[in-house]
């Protein structure tokens, strides 16, 4: 394994210089925070991941979660996570402090998740999911259940899940049947089945808080008929304890990748004798995970990104030991005589680590920039700028998610090339980051729904007000870049996409206005790569922007190397990446129909 995972120096960059963590920090709800003291937050969440998640890695996917006698077994690191999340604030880090939480801005957060997620992928999502779950309790259940269930989940001591798909509906919500009959008791009988339950059960925790998506008996049918429950896998017993829930651990699914990371199937009412407990309003249910999404997308995109990293660490380590071939002389020839050379000096490797850096600290940068605008939307008083950032933030999401999540899987691969016959080992850990990282495109909708949901959806949301922000946001690092002589190129480049981008737009908005929904989202996710792009070359020239102006100014808290480094990727970015949005474009601008089912089978 590399001796690191991630660069420290980089994830700070971002958060102090880049987005600028400090006018987050002037808004009231943050008042008792300031920068030295985050800081040191983020060292100790990094000695932890040093010393308690790390070392585990690799023994957590050798020995990996299983189903026996109707229980799941995981690696005694979860024991250790959940207990350690819950006294460091891991779980209750951004909840207000009357719920027990810290009132840290989603940035730090951010950050702190994302060093855990590159030690080891497999043991942040047990506290993430708890948070998650316990969020939505705060936010929409009555006193009576945030009193029940809140505390002993931010404590560790109980875990939390999300219960939304069932065997027969995959993706598609509005399919779901698990059933909810009322109880004289203001409780509701829940029947129903639910899958690939991350962290749905083990033996680390007293008890498990699941949140169910189901149907009251009688509701609408569609959407608009389901409601939330909270379904305990242990219900309190009226006396200070807790009986059986009727809740029971099917299997647990055996995976490619993340294997340390439990995946349950689980029955609810077999034996006709669970309690589910309404969260909110009956028929909201939908609507109320929803509004919870936007979090836990980011922190999809977040983990991907952190795989990523850890990768491209591995694999730079790699290429800095390994001796291999000889360098190419004057005379266009390898002299025999000459010492082997290591494999970081050969072009096409430097090439395949450079594609590692720049969509790895890319992915970062665009996550703790997402993160910012959830920080901004939150805790702004002034009401437009409140729906400026919550626009942003509506709009970057499907890329947040998926471009990490997509490239980042792309240049995993990229980094078990470079270590060739050998990271399609065991011995080395590429082939372990490279399995763990698939299943990101598709955790939380995946790459085609939010793909649709950003052309069909978020571009078009208050007639296209987002869009024009975020151009409007672009347009800024433009105008920015361009006062320097070496950058100025650059922006010239992206200002010529930014006009390719309303080209493609307008072309495809037209199948919308006349009705064609189905041609209009027919290239959905070729469309996501395409702006996803231009989005990330507007990442990286910001970047390169603010380096640039800490080696003009003086002003500079890392050294000259470093800041030349992120503008040496971010024009090795707009010359290998950005140029493929042209050929992208005219997939998109085709008039062809070549993937809409037609009258003919065309698959034999």
């Amino acid at each position: 394994m590399a001796k690191e995972y991630i660069d420290f120096e980089t994830l700070k960059y971002l958060l102090h210089e880049v987005h600028d963590l400090e006018e987050v920090l002037q808004q009231d709800r943050f008042a008792d925070h300031d920068k030295e003291s985050l800081n040191l937050f983020l060292d100790s969440v990094k000695e932890f991941s040093d010393r308690e998640l790390f070392p585990y890695f690799k023994e957590m996917d050798e020995k990996p979660a299983y189903h026996k006698d109707g229980a799941v077994i995981v690696h005694e690191q979860v024991g250790v996570m959940m207990k350690k999340g819950g006294e460091m604030g891991l779980i209750s880090g951004t909840f207000d402090y009357e719920a027990g939480g810290l009132q840290l801005p989603m940035m730090a957060y951010t950050a702190s998740a994302f060093i855990q997620d590159a030690a080891n992928n497999h043991l942040p999502g047990y506290v993430g999911l708890t948070l998650g779950a316990a969020e939505l309790i705060i936010h929409f259940a009555s006193e009576e259940l945030k009193d029940t269930y809140v505390p002993d989940m931010l404590s560790g001591n109980w875990g939390g899940t999300m219960c939304l798909t069932e065997p027969q509906a995959g993706s598609s919500l509005s399919d779901v049947v698990t059933k909810a009959v009322p109880a004289e008791d203001c409780s509701y009988k829940i029947t129903g089945q639910k899958i690939f339950i991350s962290g749905g059960d083990h033996q680390y925790a007293e008890n498990f808080v699941h949140l169910v998506l189901a149907r009251i008996e009688g509701a609408p049918a569609g959407t608009k008929g389901i409601s939330l429950f909270i379904v305990p896998k242990k219900r309190p017993d009226g006396n200070g304890g807790l009986v059986s829930n009727d809740v029971t651990t099917v299997a647990d699914f055996q995976k490619m990748g993340q294997r340390g990371y439990c995946t349950t199937h689980l029955g609810f009412g077999d034996a006709d004798d669970c309690r589910g407990w309404l969260v909110g309003e009956a028929h909201q249910g939908l609507k109320y995970m929803f509004l919870m999404m936007n979090g836990a997308r980011i922190a999809v995109g977040r983990g991907a990104a952190a795989i990523a990293t850890a990768a491209y660490q591995a694999s730079l380590q790699y290429a800095k030991e390994r001796p291999q071939g000889r360098k190419l002389a004057s005379t266009g020839k390898k002299d025999p005589e000459q010492g082997q050379t290591l494999i970081i000096n050969h072009p096409d490797v430097r090439r395949m680590l450079l594609l590692q850096k720049v969509i790895a600290e890319g992915s970062l940068s665009l996550v703790m920039l997402a993160s910012k605008y959830y920080d901004l939307k939150e805790t702004l008083k002034d009401k437009s700028e409140k729906e400026k950032y919550a626009l942003l933030l509506e709009l970057i999401i499907p890329m947040v998610k998926t471009y990490p999540s997509d490239m980042g899987a792309h240049t995993v691969s990229n980094g078990l090339q470079v270590l060739g016959g050998y990271g399609f080992c065991s011995d080395f850990i590429l082939q372990q980051y490279h399995r763990d990282i698939r299943i990101f495109p598709i955790y939380e909708g995946t790459t085609g729904i939010q793909s649709q949901d950003l052309l069909g959806r978020k571009l078009l949301m208050e007639n296209g007000k987002a869009l024009e922000l975020l151009t409007a946001e672009i347009m800024q690092t433009i105008q920015d870049a361009s006062k320097f002589d070496d950058l100025k190129s650059h922006a010239g480049k992206l200002g010529e996409k930014l006009q390719l981008a309303q080209k493609v737009i307008g072309f495809l908005v037209g199948f919308a206005q006349k009705g064609n929904y189905e041609r209009f989202l027919a290239d959905a996710t070729p469309f996501m790569e395409f702006l996803s792009t231009i989005t990330m070359s507007w990442i990286w020239l910001d970047m390169a922007s603010h380096a640039k102006n800490a080696l003009v100014t003086g002003d500079k808290t890392h050294s000259e190397d470093f800041y030349e480094s992120k503008i040496h990727a971010m024009k090795f970015f707009f010359k290998y990446e950005l140029p493929k949005t042209n050929g992208l474009a005219e997939i998109l601008m085709d008039e062809e129909v070549l993937t809409i089912a037609g009258e003919k089978e065309l698959f034999n």
